[in-house]
């Protein structure tokens, strides 16, 4: 049973919302703007957000980057608006994903399990891997505690993050296209834009101080996707 923070300011959608999570087996709670959104977040962080951009006091993409500061809890973007820009800039703070509305409730809730399924942790009694730290120039990637450092500096990533870096690295060389990479990070149950892979690798790109025009690790393949372009470092 997952707990669910439902943050609009139109009582009828949380309504609609609140009814369809619990009646999925969640357990729904509500906030109506940013601030008893951040206030409930703070008290003790849920297992997903589902954020409405459009919030009348705190915007809802500063709602998200504070929340970030607290803990990195999965988010749905919810919004009204148009502009393409608006969700890049939503998936670029760390919204996992999103939808326009109007919206079908049952496709919402559809999403917050794909969401809830993709970043759950591992159980205990999953092996876990014992691959060894993938070490390149500058960069050291260790998958068994699912940390990254560039020389003795952490890098701090999201855990969607991390798993796009390592699906890269792990195969250095090998061009994947957005939709390979959306199966191979999101899960085959993942249903929205292409494009978020796009949002995500510019995110790493400067979390790792990277650039697309001079890759160091991460290379665009024009119109096909991207690969993992670190060398290796000798052993």
């Amino acid at each position: 049973m997952s707990t669910i923070l439902v943050v609009d300011d139109e009582p009828g959608i949380r309504r609609v919302l609140v009814s369809f999570l619990r009646a999925s087996g969640h357990v729904a709670v509500e906030a109506a703007d940013g601030r008893e959104a951040l206030e409930r977040f703070r008290a003790g962080p849920p297992d997903l957000v589902l954020l409405d951009i459009g919030l009348p006091d705190v915007d809802g993409l500063e709602v998200l980057r504070q929340m970030r500061m607290v803990a990195d809890v999965p988010t749905l973007l919810v919004t009204a608006r148009a502009e393409e820009m608006d969700k890049i800039i939503g998936l670029s703070v760390g919204a996992d994903d999103y939808v326009t509305k109007p919206f079908s409730p049952r496709e919402v809730v559809a999403r917050v399990a794909a969401v809830l399924r993709r970043t759950a942790p591992v159980a205990a009694t999953t092996p876990v891997t014992a691959a060894p730290p993938l070490r390149f120039h500058g960069l050291t990637i260790d998958p068994r505690r699912r940390e990254v450092a560039q020389g003795d500096v952490p890098v701090q990533l999201s855990a969607l993050e991390f798993d796009l870096l390592l699906a890269l690295a792990d195969e250095p060389g090998r061009v994947f296209s957005r939709s390979q990479l959306l199966e191979k990070v999101w899960g085959s149950d993942f249903f929205g834009d292409e494009r978020v892979v796009d949002v995500h690798i510019r995110a790493l790109r400067r979390k790792l101080g990277d650039s697309a025009d001079e890759p160091r690790f991460i290379a665009t393949v024009r119109s096909v996707g991207y690969k993992f372009a670190g060398r290796e470092a000798s052993t």
